[in-house]
């Protein structure tokens, strides 16, 4: 077997995320010879201005996906909650890792969760999604912009600069950071991301050998629930950066999905849900939207555009 060269972002977490997929990939096939290529990609770089202004998610996996259309690298690894709901031709999700803890989670060095957070405290988030639904149920709270990766963010609250922030509780878990969770926020409070806890693995569609190969990390119960998370989010969301959220998980056999469009300042949020065998998953997706749609969730996606 060759060498199978793995793109990734720099990031501690994202060389994390790597580096647990190459040793999977030489636990099941022990010729193979898997190596790191890190990239810095354009929503590394840019620091200093919310996502939503510079072009979303999709800013942290550009650059891998032309190193596999270029066919500089292999596969790329994603937290599924970067990856833009559409793929480039020619590219596919070929394996998607079991799913680490979705929640988000109050990470703070005063407070033991949001309900403790006195009037006007300042809460860390580059997430529409977190501050629309934090604004909401928490209107007395300030939202203010935090970039950066997971140990910059810490560092900004430890440094004073905010009361609490809130983080994905998959990436703390990663980096043995879970020890600074003070609250793993409930669902109903702050619904999480599509494809949040997930891990993807992307590649050439005509890769027939390493779609052979990356069929051994495959998690066909995690791959339900976010097939069920992205068809919804890709009958919703357009292009437009919106407070969309989106949670599937099994129960009692079947798949329950719950859905949410919010306002960018919290004053109105959506909800619908639904269940479906796994096999129906994608058509879940598309009803819970419709659902929302129904609902009037037209009006804010059009809003934000």
């Amino acid at each position: 077997m060759p060498t199978l060269r793995i793109a990734t972002r720099q990031s501690p977490l994202a060389r994390w995320q790597a580096e647990q997929v190459a040793a999977q990939l030489a636990r099941t096939n022990s010729t193979l010879t898997p190596i790191i290529c890190g990239f810095s990609t354009r929503g590394d770089k840019i620091q200093d201005t919310p996502l939503a202004k510079v072009g979303g998610k999709g800013l942290f996996v550009k650059e891998l996906e032309v190193s596999l259309l270029q066919r500089t690298a292999d596969i790329a690894v994603h937290s599924i909650k970067d990856m833009p709901v559409q793929l480039p031709a020619g590219l596919h999700l070929a394996a998607i890792l079991p799913r680490e803890n979705p929640l988000d989670a109050l990470v703070s060095t005063q407070y033991a969760a949001l309900a403790a957070l006195p009037k006007d405290a300042c809460v860390g988030t580059a997430s529409l999604r977190r501050a629309c639904q934090i604004r909401h149920r928490y209107p007395h709270l300030r939202i203010e912009s935090l970039r950066g990766n997971v140990n910059t963010r810490l560092a900004r609250l430890d440094a004073g600069d905010y009361a609490a922030i809130v983080l994905a509780a998959a990436g703390l878990h990663r980096l043995e950071l879970a020890q600074r969770i003070r609250q793993y926020i409930p669902a109903a409070d702050s619904l999480p991301a599509i494809g949040q806890g997930a891990i993807g693995v992307e590649c050439r569609i005509d890769d027939q050998l390493t779609r052979q190969l990356l069929a051994a990390l495959h998690d066909a119960d995690t791959a339900c629930c976010v097939t069920a998370e992205r068809a919804m989010n890709r009958r919703l969301e357009g292009g437009c950066q919106v407070p969309i959220g989106g949670h599937a998980v099994w129960h009692n056999g079947q798949i329950w999905l719950r859905g949410l469009v919010g306002a960018v300042d919290g004053s109105r949020i959506l909800r619908a849900e639904g269940y479906a065998p796994g096999s129906q998953a994608e058509a879940l997706g598309r009803q819970v939207a419709d659902a929302l749609l129904a609902q009037g969730a037209a009006e804010l996606l059009q809003a934000a555009c």
